[in-house]
């Protein structure tokens, strides 16, 4: 509990002693004038009730000044001053002491939502460790370090800044931004990302990004960012606040002046005291408190119960879009199988040897960071010499070519083949990727890269069918032969191959085209190559790789640790806060609206409009922060 929520406590305790000891007062027998105990006892109530009220007081009176009139604070001022005006103050100082436990409670629970999502700023550096040139170890805030900087990260420290391990090995707890408790072990050549913390061994890094583009900060500004994308719930409760607030109020004033003066016409006395009462008590029940605070909780704390599972979710809107969707469309590569490819079978032209057709391929690849590329220079074994690669052009969809030592060399699939005129083996009965190799218009051969899917590919297939998903489609830039090989073990509905990444983008539009106007379409790749797709997608969700930069940008939901598995647990997620959502509703507005005609037949006194509104606030924020319990 913050300070500023310990003193409301204890103003609250103050105000509770102080009205209950004024509520046993025997009055009448202390003051014998009567005159002298209607000033007295008023006097008495009014400790307790400026103790408890006078900050909602305050915010009333600036709202009227900077024109901001209708909000919950103007309608506790003016039921609870009316009331005592009225000689009810007892009541009058009970709604401003409930109104106030409700309000700790509710900035308790939004306290206890946050602390999900905001512990993922525990991930955020306080320092780094900078060798300089001397060799010493100085200590500096992690803004001021700069690229190619060597860093020194000790057991129990954060990873400040993103990076490449130079020295020493170590294992990294990943759990702060995975969810998951699986370390992850490091060595010389291996990428780190901030935000992980060194769990044994000392390690050197050189930093690649500044901490500005580190993963560290783009998880965390993800994160600040997400109350600004607001779902049409929250928008909706937003407007409806905004019309009902001040039609309550017309009403209650309404109330209060038109019965006593259609009575006074009537010849039956104005009785202004029991009308001015009932308008007094419809205030206080239709207080929108409910619903501006417990919806926009459900969501936060959805959120922040995704956030806890490693799931990242840039804003309620696709979380509420997430418990729409009926179509989820696949990424391959890198999303449902690991994109560890290795090198399986090398098929050399007649004349060339083996060692000749890997060499001039890892050299052609020696500038790409594709899975593809990475497998063939780990297959070679050594580091190419980069200065004998030139003229490097990267063909989407195709493959590349590069001069290497003076000779072109291509290497792709069929289509690049194709295009440069080169004649190629075709109809590769294998399942895997092959790679074709050409110098100087000359075909070399053939490698052939295979890929394993994730261990909970099929595993995500199953279960987003039972979360009731219509459609499960599969897109990749493979050979059909691949494409049906591994989609027949996952049990996809539609299978679409040999697509560059313009071909997807038209895949999902005819998906699109073909869906009813409530259902969602979800897209799933690994935010690298997939960039145009994930944006055009009703919800663009992405294989974080660990933080990868891309993939956070891009997407609109973020899977941490890659696991397409998270996928059904998310739609779980979303559809148990919008379930919630719904429920805060119907009970928000069911039992105002029967206290609202009860309080103008006059059968609703005021403590019953104190259930109304505290009571009904506290049963739907407990209602509420139910979403940040996460179940497999």
């Amino acid at each position: 509990m913050s300070k500023k929520q310990k003193k409301v406590l204890y103003r609250i305790i103050l105000s509770a002693v102080l009205l209950v000891a004024v509520s046993l007062v025997p009055w009448e027998q202390w003051i014998s004038s009567q005159g002298l105990m209607g000033m007295v006892r008023p006097a008495a109530y009014l400790l307790p009730y400026f103790v408890i009220g006078y900050d909602i007081l305050r915010k009333a009176v600036l709202g009227i000044i900077h024109g901001e009139i209708f909000d919950e604070n103007f309608l506790m001022a003016v039921a609870t001053v009316g009331a005592m005006c009225l000689g009810d103050y007892r009541e009058g100082v009970a709604v401003m002491l409930f109104y106030q436990i409700g309000e700790l409670f509710q900035a308790v629970a939004v306290g206890k939502s946050r602390r999900n999502i905001t512990a993922l700023m525990d991930i955020r550096p306080d320092y780094a460790n900078i060798l300089n040139e001397n060799g010493k170890i100085e200590r500096m805030d992690p803004e001021d370090v700069q690229i190619g900087a060597v860093i020194l990260v000790g057991p129990g420290e954060k990873i400040p800044i993103d990076g490449e391990v130079v020295d020493g090995q170590a294992s990294l707890n990943t759990s702060a931004l995975t969810g998951e408790s699986m370390p992850r072990q490091v060595a010389v050549g291996d990428s780190v990302i901030s935000g992980c913390v060194n769990q044994s061994g000392v390690l050197k890094i050189r930093t690649t990004k500044e901490f500005g583009e580190s993963t560290v900060s783009k998880i965390l500004e993800l994160v600040e960012n997400s109350s600004m994308k607001k779902s049409r719930t929250e928008n909706f409760i937003t407007r409806f606040a905004k019309y009902y607030t001040p039609a309550v109020c017309y009403g209650a004033l309404a109330l209060a002046l038109l019965p006593p003066i259609v009575n006074l016409l009537l010849g039956n006395g104005p009785s202004w005291g029991a009308w001015v009462t009932r308008a007094l008590t419809f205030l206080v029940i239709s207080c929108p408190c409910a619903l501006v605070i417990s919806i926009p909780l459900s969501f936060f704390g959805g959120i922040g119960g995704a956030s806890a599972r490693g799931i990242l979710v840039k804003g309620s809107n696709y979380l509420e879009a997430l418990s729409q969707a009926k179509y989820v469309v696949f990424d391959k590569t890198g999303t449902l199988t690991k994109g560890n490819f290795q090198v399986t079978d090398l098929c050399p032209a007649e004349g060339i040897n083996e060692a000749e057709l890997l060499e001039l391929a890892a050299y052609a690849e020696c500038y790409s960071n594709h899975p593809i590329s990475k497998s063939l220079k780990e297959a070679y074994g050594q580091e190419p010499d980069a200065n004998k690669v030139t003229e490097v052009s990267e063909i989407a969809g195709h493959g590349l070519k590069a001069r290497v030592d003076g000779r072109m060399v291509c290497v792709g699939n069929d289509k690049l083949m194709e295009a440069e005129g080169i004649a190629s083996v075709k109809d590769i009965a294998v399942v895997g990727t092959v790679v074709h190799v050409a110098v100087e218009g000359r075909y070399l051969g053939y490698i052939l890269i295979s890929d394993v899917l994730k261990e909970t590919a099929v595993q995500a297939m199953t279960e987003l069918k039972a979360a009731g998903v219509k459609k499960l489609v599969m897109l990749t830039g493979d050979s059909d032969s691949v494409a049906r090989q591994v989609g027949s073990v996952l049990g996809v509905d539609e299978i679409h191959s040999e697509l560059l990444p313009a071909d997807k983008v038209e895949q999902v539009e005819r998906l699109l085209k073909g869906k009813r106007p409530k259902e969602k379409l979800a897209f799933v790749g690994d935010g690298i190559n997939d960039a145009p797709v994930l944006s055009r997608a009703d919800i663009g969700i992405a294989m974080g790789a660990l933080g990868s930069d891309a993939a956070i940008e891009a997407a609109d939901i973020v899977l941490m640790d890659d696991d397409p598995a998270k996928i059904a647990l998310a739609m779980k997620i979303s559809r148990k806060c919008l379930g919630i959502v719904y429920q805060n509703i119907v009970f928000a507005l069911g039992v105002k609206g029967i206290c609202l005609i009860l309080g103008a037949m006059g059968i609703a006194n005021m403590w019953m409009a104190i259930f109304a509104d505290v009571g009904v606030m506290v049963l739907a924020v407990l209602n509420a922060i139910r979403c940040l319990k996460v179940k497999e």
